[in-house]
Formats: C-alpha cells, sequence, structure tokens
C-alpha cells in the first residue's frame, strides 16, 4: 500500500466527531508536509498543516479528499 496525496499537495480534511461520525463543521483546506509511517493495521497516515491557520495534525487517508 502506498500514499495516495503527494507532498506539498493542498487536500480537504473532514474533522471527525464523537466516535468517528462525521463532524457538522465544514471540510479545511490543508497541505500535506510529511507521509507518515503505515500503521501496523494498513492505515496511510499524513501530516498535514491548515492554509489558513498555523495547525498541524496527523491524519489517515480516509478522512481526506483532493480539493475541487
Amino acid at each position: 500500500m502506498s500514499h495516495a496525496y503527494k507532498l506539498n499537495e493542498d487536500v480537504r480534511h473532514q474533522p471527525q466527531g464523537p466516535q468517528g461520525r462525521a463532524a457538522a463543521e465544514p471540510p479545511v483546506t490543508y497541505t500535506i508536509i510529511r507521509h507518515m509511517p503505515i500503521e501496523s493495521d494498513g492505515r496511510v497516515r499524513y501530516r498535514i498543516r491548515c492554509k489558513s491557520e498555523k495547525i498541524e495534525r496527523v491524519v489517515t487517508e480516509d478522512q481526506l479528499s483532493h480539493v475541487q
């Protein structure tokens, strides 16, 4: 399994609410800044940085989508 998103690519992050449900907040645009190691259960992870604020977070690939 490999990373679907490239470094410096803009992506949308859909925040998750309680217990993994989709949050009511709209998706925010982030930039991929680092490919993280793939977890033992096969989930691909990324370090992303917010475009509008100086916030970084580590997320799994299923929380991301391409910017339209």
